[in-house]
């Protein structure tokens, strides 16, 4: 149940100086959108009665049924900091895309997080996720167009001077919590430009709501500062690309039911079950938590970045680690997932492959202790270590093959999102890229 009613929110906008209210959704690619609106048609978005044109929005509807409106879930109310200015204010509500109906849009990305989420209720669940989005600060040129220099050279954990952005970093956190944010930690990654920022975990739906946020604010206030923030997973080759760990848990009753004081490393079964369910669809779920093509050229062994299929109670070269803490704090890191996917989808597809293992009992293979960046390619088949898949190309055909991603997403999403990427793929494929031009060029 929603802890704002229509009427508290149309007396918020009154009374916090509101000028406009930015109705914002996400595409199916994760792109967010919005339509602004003056505060006297609050009322009209409330209830909601705030159509536009989903024709032009890339995956959404086609030109003859394009009306759709946006449903604004009223505990997203919250005003955008880096556009108050002296009594004038910009709010923000995030919304479901609605057919004119009334009915949801089955394209909808927070939608089919939402559906995933209802299944998980049905079985006793809640889905809590703590996210650990990493990005690069890179310096811009006098046209205040992005370089790829970053401006420092510092390492993990650095200080300044050296971590030449901390004062971005700064200004970012504090931005965040007036949004409502519980920063835990931010800190200079270990390539240089490289940052991270922690915040709180939530319930799923909340989670993917601000990692959207998130996201914007720190483009946002990235540029006020002069510098181009990007959540590109790799921008530049032999230096670590950028993750987007997903800390998982499930609590049933207010109990975390991946604990289990008296079990194997004091976990559940529940949470065996749901590492299985997440090694079992990993595959098919690439394709969605790594969308770009870029993606795959981090998903490489030496950077930290896991690309082969096993577990491990801290291991970090596994795809899964356990951190830990225990009790309430019990979860399981999902390491393959980057900062460019649609969260929404992400957490959809995690958490349908985490249930499908606890519906079905999945057992998961013995955990892995060694550094498997070290192994050879024998090594790993003898201990029945898989790969990720090396292309957007294939895990797009892997996604296709898995049922229980398929229904988690949606036929609509399917299909738009395959098209898409697709065609991203074979843009790239006919692209002269500049490894091309130096490696050739002047030989040939």
């Amino acid at each position: 149940m929603s802890k704002f009613t229509k009427e508290d929110i149309i007396r918020k906008v009154q009374e916090d100086n509101v000028d406009f209210i930015s109705m914002q959704f996400t595409d199916i690619f994760g792109q967010p959108k919005n339509v602004a609106i003056p505060a006297s048609q609050i009322e009209k978005a409330v209830n909601n009665q705030i159509a536009f044109d989903g024709s032009s929005i890339e995956g959404f509807s086609r030109i003859h049924e394009s009306d759709q409106y946006l449903h604004p879930d009223l505990d997203s109310y919250t005003l955008m900091p880096w556009r108050t200015r002296e009594n004038h204010n910009v709010a923000r509500l995030i919304c479901d895309v609605t057919n004119p109906d009334g009915s949801a849009f089955s394209g909808d990305p927070r939608g089919a997080l939402k559906r995933v989420l209802k299944r998980a209720e049905e079985m006793g669940y809640t889905f809590n996720v703590g996210p650990e989005c990493e990005f690069f600060l890179f310096e811009t040129d006098e046209k205040g167009r992005p370089t790829t220099n970053t401006g420092d050279g510092a390492g993990y954990f650095d200080l300044g001077p050296v971590d030449r952005g901390i004062d971005t970093r700064r200004e970012i956190c504090l931005n965040l919590e007036k949004m409502g944010f519980e920063i835990e930690a931010s800190h200079h990654e270990c390539a240089a430009g490289q940052h991270e920022i922690d915040f709180k975990y939530a319930d799923a739906l909340k989670a993917a709501d601000n990692i959207v946020t998130f996201k914007l604010a720190v483009k946002t206030i990235a540029h006020k500062e002069g510098l181009h923030a990007t959540f590109m997973p790799k921008p530049i080759y032999g230096i670590a690309g950028s993750g987007m760990h997903v800390n998982m848990s499930l609590f049933k009753n207010g109990e975390n039911v991946f604990y289990d004081e008296n079990g194997d490393r004091r976990l559940s079964k529940e949470a065996y079950s749901f590492i299985a369910g997440l090694l079992h669809h990993v595959k098919g779920m690439t394709a969605i938590a790594n969308p770009l093509i870029n993606s795959y050229k981090r998903l490489v062994p030496g950077y930290e970045a896991p690309c082969y299929l096993a577990w491990s109670a801290s291991n970090r070269s596994a795809l899964i680690r356990i951190p830990a803490a225990r009790g309430k704090g019990t979860r399981v890191e999902l390491r393959s997932p980057d900062p460019s996917c649609n969260p929404y989808l992400t957490l959809a597809v995690c958490l349908a492959a985490g249930l499908d293992g606890i519906e079905k009992g999945m057992v998961p293979p013995a955990e892995i202790t060694e550094n498997i960046f070290e192994m050879d390619y024998e090594t790993r088949k003898a201990n029945g270590i898989d790969n990720l898949p090396i292309s957007l190309n294939e895990a797009l055909k892997l996604m296709q093959q898995d049922e229980v991603v398929m229904d988690a997403l949606g036929e609509h999403i399917v299909s738009q999102f395959v098209k898409g990427k697709q065609a991203e793929c074979d843009e790239y494929g006919t692209r002269v890229s500049s490894w091309e031009i130096d490696k050739y060029l002047i030989s040939y």
